[in-house]
């Protein structure tokens, strides 16, 4: 017989017509995948395969996503309603959706992030909810979503965002929180940065028409020191305005920064971040847990720079002690101490209730610039005395044991006795009574006195004396050096 589009079972013909299609016939499905794009939908087919797991609706024109429509997709891990026209979700759209991980709601038209949007789906990882027409997030949007790890915000008209809510461990996973083309008129400094590092390393804020103020500055110019990736890829963008209201005054305040000269960075911004410890090599420190006021029943544990979890009463080696009160105690601080760290405290219901980072630097103990001064200006004192001394000893006008050698055999020992003399204290006994001097005096004996003048003394060179050009030296020597120690002529 003929087929007539049918199948033939056991001798049978069976109309295909009779089959249920498992694949919509504006779609297109593989194994796991299932296609509807830009296929003019208005609303969501109604025969789903089961076995997909990604499902594609964008670029359609949905308005609306009834309660459990995705019950027939037990296995679907990724959906994309981008380019929709979707104003609102009804309290269960997501209903049945658990294992769902990545949703993309971009360029639609919702008007705000209620409470019940998204509270279903607690493995959610990525959510893409950019170019909307948000105005508002509700504080507890996301509580429930403790495995997110992306949220792109960016492109809508939020005037305000939540940051409180992402604080403490409730999204121990966020990595990037796209908030940047928004109206953020003030952002909350305080907040922002008691947000968890991670999550502050991939926060993005860039072109909001934010007023420009020193807190703002400080805490934008210590991110772009970091090397933050949401500040060094954005460095233009990120813009703040110099006037209210006046979209002509916007500056580019981390590339053009004049306008904030008089901003000090040793300030800091205001935040727990911004605390800082110093303690030197050996010393004990006492870091306080200054998260709230102090609550009995709360759990505190600290992060150490090596992301080592510290709880009461320490780690292994004891080096570190936590009290009960959440305070840090390092006990003979070494160098490999030093960093971030993170105390965070910790509710009944394993709530983080607020976190709290100081900055510990450790160094080894240095001489201030005075007591270097003046410990270099005595070294100094001490080696210039000890020149002076050794030129005493050994730099004498004249070098009497050499002189005394070479004119003893020619002349009395008188002549150099005059000259060995010159520095003596104490005189030697004279040879007449006719020669009286002052004890109290340095003076100089010569002998034989040949001429007085003026009340110097003046040694008489004799005809053997001319003969002898050095002994001639040494009379001259001693006759300059005897008018300058003698405070007193001595007369014949």
């Amino acid at each position: 017989g003929t087929w007539h589009g049918g199948l033939c079972v056991q001798g049978n013909f069976l109309n295909t017509s009779a089959i249920p299609r498992r694949c919509p016939h504006v779609c297109i499905c593989t194994s796991d995948l299932l296609s509807c794009a830009k296929q003019g939908l208005q609303q969501v087919p109604v025969a789903l395969p089961p076995t997909a797991t990604t499902l594609d609706l964008s670029h359609n024109a949905l308005f609306q996503l009834h309660n459990r429509w995705l019950a027939a997709l037990p296995r679907l891990q990724a959906l994309r309603i981008s380019h929709n026209r979707i104003t609102d979700l009804s309290p269960q759209a997501f209903h049945n959706a658990t294992d769902l991980r990545h949703l993309d709601m971009s360029s639609n038209y919702l008007h705000a992030v209620e409470k019940h949007y998204f509270e279903e789906l607690v493995h959610l990882e990525e959510l893409l909810l950019y170019n909307n027409w948000i105005v508002q997030v509700d504080e507890q949007a996301f509580l429930r979503l403790s495995s997110l790890q992306k949220v792109y915000l960016s492109w809508n008209n939020l005037t305000q965002f939540p940051f409180s809510s992402m604080q403490g461990l409730s999204h121990p996973n966020l990595t990037t929180l796209d908030l940047s083309t928004n109206n953020l008129s003030r952002i909350p400094i305080e907040e922002v940065t008691a947000l968890p590092v991670y999550i502050r390393n991939g926060l993005y804020l860039h072109n909001n028409p934010v007023r420009c103020d020193c807190s703002l500055y400080q805490m934008f110019k210590q991110w772009q020191q970091r090397h933050l990736s949401s500040v060094q890829d954005f460095l233009e963008e990120h813009t703040c305005m110099a006037f209210d209201n006046m979209a002509r005054s916007l500056v580019r305040f981390l590339k053009y920064n004049k306008i904030f000269e008089n901003c000090s960075l040793s300030q800091g911004s205001p935040g727990a971040s911004d605390v800082h410890a110093t303690v030197l090599v050996g010393e004990t420190l006492l870091i306080n847990c200054n998260t709230s006021t102090y609550d009995r029943s709360a759990t505190y544990m600290w992060i150490s720079p090596r992301h080592e979890p510290i709880m009461h009463p320490g780690n292994g080696n004891r080096t570190l002690e936590v009290y009960h009160n959440g305070s840090l105690k390092i006990i003979a601080a070494k160098p490999w101490h030093s960093g971030v760290y993170v105390c965070m405290a910790i509710g009944k219901h394993h709530q983080l209730n607020k976190t709290h980072e100081v900055n510990v630097t450790i160094h080894y103990p240095m001489l201030d610039g005075e007591s270097f001064s003046t410990g270099l200006t005595t070294l100094l004192g001490c080696v210039v005395s000890l020149v002076l001394v050794l030129m005493y000893l050994y730099f004498t006008p004249c070098h009497c044991f050499q002189c005394c050698k070479k004119a003893a055999a020619s002349s009395p020992p008188q002549e150099c006795s005059a000259q060995s003399s010159i520095l003596s204290t104490t005189p030697p006994a004279p040879d007449g009574p006719s020669q009286k001097i002052s004890t109290s005096k340095h003076v100089v004996f010569l002998e034989p006195i040949k001429d007085v003048h003026n009340g110097k003394i003046r040694l008489a060179a004799s005809e053997d004396d001319t003969k002898n050009p050095t002994l001639l030296q040494l009379k001259s020597d001693s006759e300059s050096i005897s008018s300058i120690f003698s405070d007193t002529p001595i007369m014949s």
